[in-house]
């Protein structure tokens, strides 16, 4: 595996983030890669989405730095500390799962308990559809596990997303949804200072935001859409899994909080904490989150 030191960080976000870093090249790109425990423990990974990065996971990170796991936590293409693409149309759903599954092969060998939320759960479960065995537990916030529900109602966000010119202005040069992620929370304080301005600072730079527009995108609004096969491997690989399983989910979130009754069908086993919380609960109910993923750890032989 070829490890690159990590770019630096200014000082808020370096105090916010004592974790080893480092640039993991997988896939043809170079990935940002944050990583906390020892190195010859159990490994988690811990996937985030659109448009956030790997500072999503630091919260849970922290709660779990005293057990003896191995947690690893990546950046997306296009997201974070990554390597940029800035061709919107790198940005596919088979793609994003390709090269995460050469990030996990690189950096996660072996069997892996893995937590996701957002687009972090389609594409790593569309990468686990070609390594079976792996997925030792899962535990899934506010994210989707396959194609949405036949007849489920488009949010305003994905509507909005697909709009020509509009979008182009709002995602491009205006910085939406980094810039009010703060919207989509229960607790609006939850993101704020100088936690707004991390998620805002990958993206800084207007030749870096392709991928938050394209990401949106990749969510289908037709049966035809070129997502739709990989999302049925994200879901085949989801419904086959017996593992120790776990959802937390964020109820009051705007953009996915009806997915839950979706997740919780394919996932019947799996154990189900609701919060009263946004799109992003790992800002507003860490803990249990932390608590999810250190039992589906135990469950998994990982802990005692």
């Amino acid at each position: 595996m070829e490890r690159l030191p990590a770019p630096p960080l200014p000082p808020f976000l370096a105090r916010a983030l004592p974790f080893e870093r480092s640039v993991v090249v997988a896939g043809g790109l170079a990935l940002h890669v944050m990583e906390s425990g020892p190195a010859a423990a159990p490994t988690v990974v811990l996937l985030h989405g659109n448009p956030t990065w790997s500072f999503l996971w630091r919260e849970v990170a922290l709660r779990l730095r005293d057990a003896p796991l191995r947690l690893v936590m990546p950046d997306l293409p296009g997201l974070g500390l990554s390597e940029k693409p800035r061709d919107p149309r790198f940005h596919t759903l088979e793609r994003h799962a390709r090269v995460m599954g050469a990030l996990l092969d690189a950096a996660a060998p072996g069997r892996f308990v893995l937590a996701v939320h957002d687009w972090g759960g389609p594409i790593a479960l569309a990468a686990l559809a070609d390594r079976p065995g792996r997925l030792a537990g899962l535990v899934v916030t506010n994210t989707g596990v396959g194609p949405p529900r036949p007849g489920a109602r488009k949010t305003a966000f994905h509507r909005l997303a697909n709009l020509p010119v509009l979008s182009t202005i709002l995602f491009r040069l205006l910085g939406f949804p980094q810039n009010a992620l703060h919207l989509a929370q229960a607790d609006r304080r939850s993101i704020r200072g100088d936690v707004a301005r991390a998620y805002r600072w990958p993206l800084r730079r207007l030749r870096d935001r392709a991928a938050p527009l394209a990401l949106a995108r990749m969510v289908p609004l037709s049966p035809g859409h070129p997502s739709m096969p990989f999302l049925e491997r994200a879901l085949g690989v989801a419904t086959a899994f017996d593992g120790p399983a776990a959802v937390v989910w964020g109820e009051r979130d705007p953009v996915l909080g009806r997915a839950l009754r979706g997740v919780a069908s394919a996932l019947p086993a799996a154990r189900v904490t609701r919060l009263p919380a946004g799109h992003t609960p790992q800002e507003e109910a860490p803990g249990p989150i932390a608590d999810a993923i250190r039992d589906v750890a135990r469950r998994a032989g990982f802990l005692r």
